[in-house]
């Protein structure tokens, strides 16, 4: 074998460097770090993907993923009706299919945005492998290096670490407890455009947002949506959880406001079935061609088979009443939260989720997410640090905390877990740095611990 010395790499036998080898260069970890493409730098692991392998310890209660829990699901119902799936239609099923997916779930797909009042037909939806997939196809075939990308503060880590791959620039907009601020959106775009800086697109999660566990209000949806059409901005709507409301139903989305403006990205992972890996999106015809382009060029088609089981789930189960099932489990769920963190943390601050999966925590002054997490392990409960929901360093006082998986006995032994770690923490602060522990938030936080924009804020 040869032997890598420095950063040339030696033939053996012969004594001599063997050409063109002489000339690799990387390290004994990575001999191929020189001949990464170079948006590759902008490829980092997930916070919350590293923290995996701790928090699926049973020993520990995790507050930590955002996997939803399946135990609500007629699985005995599944069973059979996949079973029947392979049998009666395997031979369509297990095949190769069309790049823009299956036209009967596409007709289904329209029933069930229905309630949020998308504004489509079969032929402009595009079904991909989960809506993951549909945000890379819409980051690469519209962001450049360079490129500006808006996106909420905090904002959703997984569409950071798309935007990031592709060398995009990412800025920040605040929020509040009703979601993303239009004057603030306004404040930015007018800025930029004044440097002539050019912004490509604007991602946001209007309902039950993640991290934030916020929604966008009626109010600011149209201004919203007008904001980014005088600028020339395309909207990126992604709506995982806007079934999962607690009370009454969805919004009318930011795509219907626009049709021509804004891409509306669905997913079936919050209300079905996360394995199965099925999303899809709307967009203009132009972008929907593209999009099918970008799917054919990644993965010649989505799983004919994940497609037609989630056709039969929707053809043959009450997927509504589901729905409710799944709306009812989580709404307990996040009252459990809530109530165990008025109990046992005062101090601190959280959003109100009116749905979906979150709970957004500022902790008292002083302390550091990140830098708690590692006790918080040891005591065995496991949260998302805020930094991982930023660009560029926010967070630090901040943690999202997920209430869907858990039971709430165990959300409650959670939060009482993780009480214990703020009270150690404050306690090492108020030793060593008195005065300075668990200070009341600076003027212009909102009771829910998102910060309201200030002049100097861009």
């Amino acid at each position: 074998m040869p032997e890598v010395v420095g950063n040339a790499q030696i033939a053996g036998g012969n004594g001599t460097t063997g050409g063109a080898a002489a000339a690799v260069h990387g390290s004994r970890l990575d001999r191929w770090v020189d001949a990464y493409a170079a948006r590759t730098k902008g490829m980092t692991a997930s916070e919350i993907r590293a923290l995996f392998a701790v928090a699926s310890r049973p020993e520990v209660v995790s507050l930590a993923g955002g996997m939803p829990d399946l135990s609500a699901l007629p699985l005995d119902v599944i069973g059979t009706m996949l079973a029947r799936l392979v049998t009666e239609r395997g031979r369509v099923a297990l095949q190769y299919g069309s790049g823009q997916g299956d036209p009967g779930l596409r007709e289904r797909i329209i029933d069930v945005m229905a309630p949020q009042q998308v504004s489509a037909g079969r032929d402009d939806v595009v079904v991909t492998t989960g809506s993951q997939q549909a945000l890379d196809f819409v980051t690469r075939i519209f962001v450049d290096p360079g490129d500006i990308v808006l996106a909420e503060s905090p904002s959703y880590v997984g569409a950071l670490g798309v935007f990031r791959a592709y060398q995009a620039e990412i800025l920040h907009v605040p929020m509040d407890d009703d979601g993303l601020i239009p004057e603030a959106l306004e404040e930015t775009l007018r800025d930029l455009s004044r440097t002539g800086r050019r912004v490509k697109m604007l991602y946001t999660v209007p309902n039950h947002h993640n991290p934030a566990g916020v929604t966008l209000s009626a109010r600011r949806r149209p201004l919203v949506v007008d904001i980014a059409a005088r600028y020339g901005v395309l909207v990126l709507e992604d709506d995982p959880y806007g079934l999962l409301g607690f009370d009454g139903g969805p919004l009318p989305s930011l795509q219907t406001l626009n049709p021509e403006g804004v891409i509306y990205l669905g997913s079936f992972s919050k209300t079905f079935s996360p394995g199965l890996r099925v999303g899809w999106a709307v967009a203009p015809h132009a972008v929907r061609e593209k999009l099918v382009l970008a799917s054919e060029a990644a993965v010649l088609c989505p799983s004919a088979f994940s497609q037609l089981a989630v056709s039969d789930y929707l053809d043959n189960h009450d997927w509504r009443h589901q729905v409710d099932l799944f709306r009812a489990m989580y709404r307990e769920r996040s009252r459990a939260m809530l109530g165990s963190l008025a109990d046992a943390i005062p101090g601190a601050r959280w959003t109100i989720p009116q749905g979906g999966f979150y709970v957004w925590v500022t902790l008292p002054e002083g302390l550091d997410a990140t830098a708690m997490l590692p006790r918080a392990v040891t005591e065995r409960v496991a949260y998302v640090p805020g930094t991982a929901f930023y660009a560029d360093g926010q967070g630090r006082r901040n943690m999202r905390l997920s209430y869907c998986y858990p039971t709430p006995e165990q959300i409650r032994e959670g939060v009482r877990r993780l009480a214990g770690v703020i009270d150690a923490e404050l306690d090492i602060l108020r030793t060593f740095a008195p005065g300075t522990a668990g200070r009341p938030a600076a003027p212009g936080a909102s009771r829910s611990g998102i910060a309201f924009p200030s002049p100097d804020i861009r």
